[in-house]
């Protein structure tokens, strides 16, 4: 596309990263015209079922259809610009494909606003919401030990987990039906048809689909799903359309300022929890567009926070509804294997027309809650396995298994018994009541407890009759990096090289290993070993066969056949094989750790030191 070429020229650089093979299209790559158009497009098409969020609230502030459509028509508009500064980039955007929607969680809290204080305080809620959004941003940078991958990944999970009880409602049309004193959950079978067959569809075009038609993937599931409902006579309400206009600009809504303060108290702690969700989904989408992702980029979520709330600001004075990011639409972006901003951009266009025409904001009523739960299932799915992964990239120890199996199992019991928030305060009730706030309260909460009494340096006496070194070495860097919550890949090749630096002291002619130590910050893990003799050699070049653990086991081979049948000792085939084990030690030592040194500390003692990037 022209308009496309152009704006490549204008968008601010992203940051260099190794682009994932998986990816048919990575987030600077534009794609051609036809797959632009058709992944905007179901892009779009996701998100806009989504305005559902907005139809719930309206349903419980009981407001009219005029009504209702103004704030739809508004609330697309913000959706627009924050997926157009969130593709966009720079000081005021993530630069990546990131899909907004309206809040799930501001449900309850805007619905009893709109009931109680009238529909113009809808402007005061999302104002609000925005200014505390915009009061985080700034500081994401300074918060990365809050939000280690265990803690992200934990709420990750907690949000896939969400999703399956009103996915699976919507999915199976399930609705309880009394039958004396008991209550049974029926399943509808056409809705089970129509979600079955959008699931089925997503699920076999992405896995099986191949290049071109993996993209298509949830647009032919919600193709299919629809027709099945139009087949089904599921399909209600088109007369609504008839006497709707093409084009119309949206009507502001007027503003009120009179809310009380116990609904102020409990839409800036929903905020406040918000951004949970939303560093979320930030930190998967970069972990998506980067094959060597280690940690989250604060400074990246932290723009993309200040790119939500400056939307959510802009449009809120009109009357939006406050957004969010969509898992929905992340969940699309693997399936398609395309995360490139160029389809954020253009899918921000094609809601911006959504919301300047009557007649298609009113044709988001349509859509079946049944193609709307498989989508749903699928998101699910997808945040699940997201947030697992997350948590599996550290080691573990017992503080960290505690830590997620204790939020998660707050959070699952928060959701399965929804009795135990009753009682509390209204503000308070509607957090407690809301399984992912308790996740997200509680994983942070044990994370900074448990980060007391953890030092982040540690050291360990090497005794022989505590068994053998080569175990207490190992056993030193497994606690540690479970305590550190390094990661799992960072403290294998930390335990490797601590056993390879032992055989190369022993093979020099070293003394006994004495004492072991580690530290550890997000980007740096370090060993020393403290032993007796001289510093082991890690220079450039050593003398082959002068026994240091630094030659080069390429450049002196080790000829077996000759060395066995050779007319020397047994002393002397043997410390020739230990020299050859010393140089493979070294350039194994080498290859292990990304910086080597060692240094004499006097009175017949050196230390070696590995250092390695996190």
């Amino acid at each position: 596309m022209p308009l496309m070429q152009a704006l490549s020229r204008w968008l601010p650089p992203s940051k260099p990263v190794r682009r994932p093979f998986e990816l048919i299209y990575a987030a600077d790559e534009c794609p051609p015209p036809g797959a632009l158009s058709l992944l905007a497009l179901q892009h779009a098409a996701t998100v806009l079922a989504l305005i559902a969020h907005v139809l719930a609230a309206a349903k419980i502030a009981g407001l009219s259809l005029p009504q209702t459509h103004s704030i739809v028509a508004m609330t697309l508009l913000g959706m627009a610009m924050g997926t157009a500064l969130q593709a966009w980039g720079g000081r005021w955007g993530s630069g990546t494909l990131l899909v907004f929607q309206p809040d799930p969680m501001m449900i309850t809290v805007a619905g009893a606003a709109i009931a109680s204080y009238g529909l113009g305080s809808l402007v005061q809620v999302s104002l609000i919401a925005a200014g505390v959004t915009l009061c985080v941003g700034p500081l994401m940078r300074h918060l990365r030990p809050l939000f280690p991958p265990t803690v992200v990944g934990t709420v990750v999970c907690m949000g896939g987990l969400g999703l399956v009880e009103p996915a699976m409602r919507n999915a199976l049309g399930v609705h309880a039906s009394a039958t004396g004193a008991a209550a049974a959950l029926q399943v509808d079978g056409i809705s089970a048809l129509i979600s079955g067959a959008t699931l089925a569809s997503i699920v076999v075009l992405s896995v099986w689909g191949g290049r071109r038609f993996k993209l298509l993937g949830v647009l032919v599931g919600l193709l299919i799903g629809l027709a099945i409902a139009a087949f089904s006579e599921r399909l209600l309400g088109l007369e609504w359309l008839h006497s709707a206009p093409w084009l119309a600009l949206p009507q502001p809504i007027a503003p009120s300022f009179n809310l009380g303060p116990e609904i102020i108290v409990a839409i800036v702690l929903i905020a406040t929890l918000n951004q949970l969700d939303n560093i979320g989904c930030l930190i998967v989408m970069d972990k998506t567009d980067n094959a060597d992702w280690k940690r989250a980029d604060m400074q990246m979520v932290g723009r993309g926070i200040r790119a939500n709330g400056a939307s959510d600001f802009l449009s809120g004075l009109f009357g939006s509804f406050p957004t969010a990011p969509s898992s929905a639409n992340i969940a699309l972006v693997h399936a398609t294997g395309s995360s490139s901003r160029y389809i954020g951009l253009a899918c921000s266009t094609l809601l911006l027309l959504v919301a300047l025409s009557p007649l298609l904001t009113m044709a988001l009523t349509l859509i079946p809650q049944a193609v709307l739960g498989a989508i749903s299932l699928y998101a699910a799915a997808y945040l699940i396995v997201s947030g697992i992964e997350m948590i599996a990239t550290r080691a573990l120890d017992s503080r960290g298994i505690f830590m997620v199996g204790l939020s998660l199992c707050a959070g699952l019991a928060t959701m399965l018994m929804p009795g135990l928030s009753k009682g509390l305060p209204e503000g308070v009730a509607m957090l407690a009541g809301d399984g992912f706030v308790v996740t997200g309260v509680c994983v942070m909460g044990l994370n900074l407890l448990f980060r007391l009494g953890t030092r982040l340096r540690a050291s360990c006496e090497l005794d022989p009759r505590q068994g053998p070194i080569s175990h207490q070495l190992t056993a030193f860097v497994e606690r540690q990096g479970g305590a550190w919550g390094a990661r799992m890949d960072i403290v294998r090749r930390a335990a490797l090289a601590a056993l390879e630096a032992s055989e190369a002291i022993h093979a020099a002619g070293g003394g006994r290993l004495l004492v072991i130590r580690g530290s550890f910050d997000e980007f740096n893990f370090d060993l020393e070993l403290l032993h007796e003799g001289e510093p082991l050699r890690v220079g450039a070049a050593a003398e082959p066969g002068d026994g240091s653990a630094d030659g080069n086991a390429a450049a002196v081979p080790l000829d077996l056949d000759a060395l066995m049948n050779s007319n020397e000792d047994d002393v002397a085939i043997e410390s020739q094989l230990d020299a050859a084990m010393a140089r493979v030690s070294g350039v194994l030592m080498r290859h292990l750790a990304d910086k080597l040194s060692s240094a004499s500390l006097g009175a017949g003692q050196a230390v070696l030191r590995m250092h390695f990037d996190h």
